[in-house]
């Protein structure tokens, strides 16, 4: 029985970029439905929910930011992709803000937005997170009590309902620090190095001048942190990143 193919809602103003990127997902298998503004953009997304969104972020009237926060104070968990010209990581922080789940910088390589989709896509199902079975096993300590909550360096999460607590602080994540915080808090004690964490959330591995990883990390310590409290995401320099309470 011939599979269905995955739906894309693209939302490009720029012509070009649109037919092209429209093309090349045609090609690659995607059933794509493309608009040339985020208002037809926000308009099909709630007629016809798509499997993943790629939304410009520079866009007239209704950009892509807007969009992305009209779904998400809707509760639309559709993973969105962000396509923007903005380089600078406060920019990219906006989108994350906003709810997008990952991002790419233009000019890009389609297929680095082949891979980026492909890793959205296989987070849209269950809870994927066992703990990988080439990576230690968190001490016994760390790991909490069997059974629906892990427990970390004073979080609390549980990844059945998607929520996480830091004390008595519930945290407002969104899917990609959540899966980060949670691939973390199951290994926490462990270095695990980028091209693990990469492998792990997004499928891929960008390769060391992604600062991707790093904006994610970044985001994710805005939340979890607290004045007076120690740092519990911790930078090992060279290598990744290590969840413990110094």
């Amino acid at each position: 029985m011939p599979q269905t193919p995955q739906t894309v809602l693209l939302a490009e103003d720029d012509r070009a970029i649109r037919n092209a990127l429209e093309r090349a997902l045609t090609l690659e298998g995607y059933q794509v439905t493309a608009v040339a503004d985020g208002a037809t953009a926000l308009a099909r997304a709630r007629y016809s929910r798509p499997d993943v969104l790629v939304l410009d972020v520079m866009m007239p009237e209704i950009d892509g930011l807007q969009v992305c926060r009209a779904l998400r104070a809707e509760g639309d968990p559709t993973p969105i992709l962000m396509l923007t010209a903005l380089v600078e990581t406060a920019d990219r922080i906006a989108g994350l803000d906003a709810g997008a789940d990952d991002y790419v910088v233009k000019p890009f390589d389609v297929e680095e937005v082949f891979a980026r989709l492909r890793a959205l896509l296989r987070r849209t199902g269950a809870s994927r997170f066992a703990v990988p079975e080439d990576l230690p096993r968190p001490p016994a300590e760390s790991a909490g009590p069997p059974g629906r909550y892990l427990e970390a360096a004073g979080l609390r999460m549980d990844p059945q309902a998607r929520r996480v607590w830091r004390g008595e602080r519930e945290l407002e994540l969104t899917r990609t620090e959540f899966e980060l915080l949670e691939l973390l808090v199951r290994n926490a004690g462990i270095v695990l190095d980028h091209a693990t964490i990469y492998d792990r959330i997004w499928g891929y591995d960008f390769g060391p001048g992604s600062k991707n990883l790093a904006v994610y990390v970044g985001y994710l310590r805005r939340k979890l942190d607290e004045p007076g409290a120690p740092r519990l995401i911790q930078t090992v320099r060279g290598v990744g990143y290590v969840l413990r309470e110094d």
